[in-house]
């Protein structure tokens, strides 16, 4: 179940990171809202994860949930710029957490 905890938690941490996006630096006040409580939300069962998992792999993990989530997002939702160099470092951060899973114990 932990893993269960930290894969919502990685998704979560890509909702709250387009929410703040969408915030405009806190200016607007429901994707401020959105953003705080999805950020806690988040946190919250990532904490619940490591119960179990070990630090050095929980965190890489949602991390890298959250960036590849992030960049994905990014691209189709936000128009930002893909590139071959985007792509080769979106690679190596899922090829890192994938590594980080299988090593775990």
């Amino acid at each position: 179940m932990s893993w269960v905890y930290l894969i919502v938690a990685g998704v979560l941490e890509v909702v709250w990171a387009f929410s703040m996006k969408q915030s405009h630096g806190f200016s607007r006040l429901a994707p401020s809202l959105i953003t705080i409580i999805i950020m806690m939300s988040s946190f919250w069962l990532l904490a619940i994860a490591m119960r179990t998992i070990p630090l050095g792999t929980a965190y890489p993990i949602w991390t890298g949930i959250g960036a590849i989530g992030t960049f994905l997002v990014g691209v189709t939702l936000l128009a930002e710029p893909v590139n071959a160099v985007r792509i080769v470092a979106a690679t190596l951060i899922v090829l890192g957490v994938v590594l980080m899973k299988v090593s775990s114990t």
